[in-house]
């Protein structure tokens, strides 16, 4: 049986790691999207960020272009990112060259 944090314990938990799957549309370049995505760096409430481009190794499933990965103090920090006009700014932008979105965001350790 798995033990659920409540949301008490996600609200003081240590790190919040925020993960983001994207593909990019065919007729889109994946370099422009990526570096459309970085634009998210400039928010300060991630103690670690980074968009990289995937390397397409797996031996099953290739179809990610593209992740965002950050990791955040506690939920306050990451409902800033989420809040700041940058991020709404960057999505905006990007929306229109993308066609998948898988967001997670998870507690380190658990």
């Amino acid at each position: 049986m798995c033990d659920h944090p409540s949301t008490t314990t996600l609200q003081e938990a240590e790190l919040i790691r925020h993960i983001v799957f994207f593909t990019v549309k065919p007729d889109m370049d994946v370099e422009t999207v990526r570096e459309g995505l970085m634009n998210l760096g400039r928010i300060p409430h991630s103690s670690h960020f980074e968009v990289s481009v995937n390397r397409k190794v797996d031996l099953y499933e290739n179809q990610i272009d593209i992740v965002v990965y950050a990791e955040f103090e506690n939920e306050a920090a990451l409902h800033a990112f989420k809040a700041d006009p940058i991020y709404s700014q960057t999505t905006a932008k990007v929306r229109p060259m993308r066609d998948l979105r898988f967001s997670a965001d998870v507690v380190s350790g658990n």
